[in-house]
């Protein structure tokens, strides 16, 4: 492992939302179409849309999981072919720091992360879970960012940049959301790596229609996140007969060989594809916790359709991927083959701390690192994912 002499940035940290996070601020007459909690076979369970919800198998999160207890098992090293319930081992009581900043901060400090951006956990899967009601949608995710804000901060201490959730499923109200979320100085707002579906349409993220958002972010010069979660690759599954709820940590072969790279293949490839970074020059997109299968292949993808037509598109989409996108690679990744292929400059560390699947501590991402020089092994756990927590004013293009 390199030798670190510096404090990290981490690029994709995470909290475990307090039960209340979506009805704390929200109106209780929406909340039979929302978020409520119920007792089913004597568990409290967390029903949505008036089901209960199973993308995360205990969303009281106590007892939690340790952090980094799939470590191994994630990178292909289960000699002894465990079972994903039994690679968990013992759970136990969550961690203040898991719901507090100040005793995150605290543990970051032990760390040694001098700042990180912070993602949902449960989040990322309740857009899905509400498809159906766009007005639910807007709804949840509005109470939930008050909370967010409230109990984390957008830039707490300058080492907390926690990311409100951005939906466009009604683009004014994510214009009004972005706007709120800029009075309160933040850094990065978070997106679901997925087409735009409401009831009856569904649209590229990069449609025209959505630009008062996009101009609205290019002008602000934040960054913009796409965290894997509920991306509603189900539609898809169910084609092979492999659909039905997508529950975390739960799969089969099939869904863990295609799973993975299909919703950031078919993002990115809209958002370039689709004119965005053309019309809006000051996007900095990152791809967090999506691993980066899918790179090699978007790459190959855009050399092939640019050598087909290149009048098409105003410039190789691959150089405008690279000039506009940085992507955090699984630790599990070849790390030095993308590296070579997009560049170091594009690479931010994520450790997915405290989550099971993520590192014991982000300090060991670097042990993947050891194919790069001291100079981009801190590029990479640090230099890059400070840069972007700083907004880019337009006039720096």
């Amino acid at each position: 492992m390199p030798d670190l002499d510096f404090q990290l940035f981490d690029g994709d940290n995470h909290y475990y939302e307090a039960e209340d996070a979506f009805t704390r601020h929200m109106d209780r007459k929406m909340r039979s179409r929302c978020m409520q909690w119920a007792e089913v076979n004597g568990r409290k369970s967390l029903l949505v849309a008036g089901k209960v919800n199973r993308f995360i198998p205990n969303p009281t999160f106590d007892p939690v999981a340790r952090p980094g207890c799939l470590d191994e098992y994630y990178q292909g090293k289960n000699e002894k072919g465990l079972s994903i319930r039994d690679a968990f081992g013992e759970l136990e009581p969550i961690h203040r720091e898991y719901r507090e900043r100040d005793a995150r901060t605290a543990v970051m400090d032990e760390q040694g992360v001098q700042g990180a951006f912070f993602f949902p956990t449960l989040g990322v899967g309740m857009e899905e879970a509400l498809i159906a009601d766009p007005e639910a949608i807007v709804t949840a995710f509005r109470a939930f960012n008050r909370w967010l804000h409230e109990d984390w901060g957008f830039a707490y201490r300058e080492r907390i940049f926690a990311a409100p959730y951005i939906t466009l499923v009604d683009v004014d109200n994510a214009v009004a959301e972005l706007e709120w979320a800029l009075e309160r100085d933040v850094r990065i707002v978070v997106m679901r790596s997925a087409p735009v579906r409401t009831p009856g349409r569904s649209l590229s993220l990069a449609d025209p229609s959505f630009d008062p958002y996009w101009a609205r972010v290019n002008e602000a010069g934040i960054t913009v996140a796409f965290h894997g979660g509920d991306a509603g690759y189900g539609r898809y599954l169910d084609d092979w007969g492999e659909g039905g709820t997508v529950q975390s940590f739960k799969s089969s072969t099939f869904k863990s060989v295609i799973g993975g790279s299909r919703a950031p293949f078919d993002t990115f490839a809209a958002l370039v594809c689709h004119g965005l970074f053309q019309r809006f020059p000051n996007l900095r997109i990152c791809s967090i916790e999506m691993g980066a299968l899918w790179v090699p292949w978007l790459m190959q993808s855009f050399q092939r359709a640019y050598g087909i037509s290149p009048q098409d598109f105003p410039e190789d989409p691959s150089e405008t991927f690279k000039r506009h996108v940085w992507v955090s690679p699984f630790h599990e990744d070849d790390v030095r083959e993308l590296g070579d292929l997009v560049g170091p400059e594009n690479l931010i560390m994520g450790s997915d701390w405290p989550h099971a699947e993520g590192m014991k501590t982000p300090r060991d991402y670097a042990r993947e690192l050891n194919a790069f020089s001291p100079g981009e092994v801190r590029g990479i756990m640090r230099d890059h994912g400070l840069s972007l927590i700083t907004p880019r004013p337009q006039s720096a293009l």
